[in-house]
């Protein structure tokens, strides 16, 4: 793996036949991206200084359906420097105020539908198997992945014993976390677009070590994939500030699912007994309406009576 943009692997294959034009735009591209992903193709031709159809034959001549293509293509170069007041810009230089709820909603809907018919079924079935056949499992994800971490993590130590939720407060900290990880170990690292340094310093020491690595990110030229032996795919496109985690989540949810239909009996026995002790420690309130019979009785002093106490003692004085 290169791990160099499907977008400008194009260009750079393709640019000794542009034309003169063509050229300038693929150099603007390659050294102004960051600009080029906020414009249209009628104001891109005007930067460089050609037509808006020599950008539409661009985008063509690169392998795009056209030119909105060819934007989201660069946008994923981009994703992963943009700041969050980039990010701003390209959300709301795109939907107003009203259609917001909608178009959330459905830009996931179609994250979610391309990553199944992108993600590679092999290479999940090969995740599911290395997670049941590791000695030890350990879970990295930074900042917003964290919680796609946590939930992982959770279900996965019903499932099964050794799963540790890597504490990600410090780079330092990772590395006391999982200094005893061997080969018979496996490593899920979760990271999209800002992808964070820890995470991929945290695979490359697992790697040193000759721990299996899943990762689940965004695209094959990810650079999680440096180290990882087997990598699950799924879109997480931004939308402002926030990233979406929706297609990651739903994979990690068909994980989940796979494992535990491959140790039913396990899962069974275990969920029987958190039942039972779910039930005797009163974890989760079976009538949430009404206060449960043995609360445990706290004390406060009638506030009156203090007050009566404080007047008659002042009296007296």
């Amino acid at each position: 793996m290169t791990g160099k943009n499907e977008l400008l692997e194009r260009i750079e294959e393709r640019y000794d036949g542009m034309s003169k034009s063509q050229k300038k735009l693929a150099d603007y591209i390659r050294s102004s991206y960051e600009k080029a992903v906020f414009m249209t193709a009628a104001r891109l031709g005007d930067v460089v200084g050609v037509s808006e159809s020599t950008v539409v034959r661009f985008a063509s001549g690169l392998g795009y359906k056209g030119y909105p293509q060819f934007q989201k293509a660069l946008e994923e170069l981009v994703s992963n420097r943009l700041n969050f007041i980039q990010r701003m810009e390209v959300t709301y230089g795109r939907i107003s105020q009203s259609e917001i709820l909608m178009s959330v909603l459905q830009s996931d809907i179609e994250k979610i539908k391309l990553t199944m018919e992108h993600i590679d079924q092999n290479a999940f079935e090969t995740a599911v198997d290395t997670i049941l056949n590791a000695r030890k499992i350990y879970i990295v994800g930074i900042r917003s992945c964290a919680t796609l971490a946590n939930f992982l993590g959770f279900y996965l130590n019903l499932i099964r014993d050794n799963v540790v939720s890597v504490d990600t407060n410090s780079s330092s900290e990772i590395f006391e976390q999982i200094i005893r990880i061997t080969e018979e170990d496996v490593i899920i690292g979760i990271s999209f677009p800002r992808y964070s340094m820890r995470t991929l310093k945290a695979l490359e020491f697992a790697n040193n070590r000759g721990a299996k690595i899943i990762t689940l990110t965004d695209s094959v030229h990810s650079p999680m994939n440096l180290y990882s032996s087997c990598s699950l795919i799924a879109r997480s496109d931004m939308a402002s500030i926030v990233d979406s985690l929706v297609a990651p989540l739903s994979v990690i949810n068909a994980l989940v699912v796979a494992l535990c239909m491959k140790k039913q009996d396990e899962v069974v026995d275990t969920l029987g007994t958190l039942e039972q002790i779910w039930d005797e420690y009163q974890v989760y309130s079976s009538d949430e309406l009404h206060p449960v019979s043995d609360k445990i009785p706290l004390h406060f002093p009638d506030q009156k009576k203090v007050n009566d106490q404080r007047r008659t003692e002042w009296e007296k004085q």
